[in-house]
């Protein structure tokens, strides 16, 4: 899962990315640790999946 993280200097300022788009894994952690389900981040960041959001805790283990 993890070769859903990018990371590219021209992207977040280099920051661990979901397949190259804006959103930082660690702002996906963040969300989940406030209290977000993986439902909720789903319904409000639609281009975001579920492969996604495990990716981004596979990374940050």
């Amino acid at each position: 899962m993890t070769d859903l993280i990018t990371i590219d200097l021209g992207i977040c300022h280099g920051k661990p990315c979901i397949r190259g788009l804006r959103y930082p894994v660690e702002n996906i952690l963040e969300w989940l640790a406030g209290g977000m389900r993986i439902d909720e981040i789903l319904a409000h960041y639609e281009d975001l999946t579920r492969e996604d959001i495990l990716a981004a805790l596979a990374f940050a283990a």
